[in-house]
């Protein structure tokens, strides 16, 4: 933690870049702070850097640093749209690994066609509340169990959540379920946010797939939100998963954002 790294800054002045914690580095120019940068590390172990600086000077000196200090693979991300913190980090050698596009999801069953959609006949839809726990957490497990086996939890939305080991619902109230007899085989969970509800996640297990649950799941999570006077909602999707991408865009959701993930091996 006390590892420091010096630069040429503006004016002449050097720029200092310490680390301050384990997961913190700041950048002083005689005695003014011109940046900061921070680690996290995601659920899935990944470790992730972000750097706010003032200058490109700073924000150099910083990426040199904690290059330094720190073990790879390192990941970051950035807005698509932002082209010069993008090209600052691929001077520092990060590269693109995997687009998240960002839609904005209208609730109102008018515009999305939800409105008469029902669950399979032999589905039934626990609303957001009302499932029991432990056979959530099963669900959940087996989801992220395919998931992990298939393409990778890496590629599903980005989030860091504060998780005790072992646990991965960390709020029940959250999630809607998707009910097969006794059996819990789809959820979706919704992030109630006061300016726009986030869609966190909406999975079904692969053994009932393409049976329109998610669909169904869908219109009753956006139905309920549009009765409690929500406009819209939003949603993350990774560029590469194709049935997400197609539901959203069926529904009349609008594609507003594109979030990249840059990785430095």
């Amino acid at each position: 933690m006390n590892s420091e790294h010096s630069i040429l800054g503006t004016g002449n002045h050097a720029i200092a870049v310490t680390r301050i914690s384990d997961t913190q580095w700041h950048a002083v120019e005689e005695d003014r702070v011109l940046g900061c940068g921070d680690t996290s590390r995601r659920p899935d172990g990944r470790l992730f850097i972000s750097i706010d600086a003032w200058h490109g000077a700073a924000f150099a000196g910083i990426a040199d640093a904690m290059l330094a200090d720190l073990p790879t693979p390192l990941y970051t991300v950035v807005d698509e749209a932002d082209h010069a913190t993008r090209s600052a980090w691929e001077r520092a050698g990060f590269a693109a690994a995997r687009r998240e596009w960002g839609y904005l999801v209208p609730t109102d069953p008018q515009v999305t066609g939800l409105g008469s959609l029902q669950p399979p006949s032999d589905v039934t839809i626990v609303p957001a509340g009302e499932a029991q726990e432990d056979p959530l957490r099963a669900l959940d497990r087996v989801i992220r169990d395919e998931v992990e086996a298939a393409v990778g939890w890496q590629t599903m939305p980005a989030e860091v959540l504060p998780r005790p080991a072992g646990t991965t619902v960390v709020d029940p109230s959250k999630y809607a379920v998707a009910r097969h007899f006794d059996q819990y085989v789809g959820l979706l969970r919704v992030v109630p946010l006061p300016r726009q509800p986030r869609i966190g996640l909406i999975a079904v297990r692969a053994d009932r797939h393409r049976r329109g649950i998610a669909r169904a799941l869908l219109a009753h999570t956006l139905g309920s939100l549009h009765r409690s006077g929500k406009a819209s909602a939003w949603a993350e999707v990774d560029e590469a998963n194709a049935a997400a991408t197609a539901l959203f865009e069926s529904i009349g959701a609008r594609r507003t954002a594109g979030t990249l993930e840059l990785i430095r091996r």
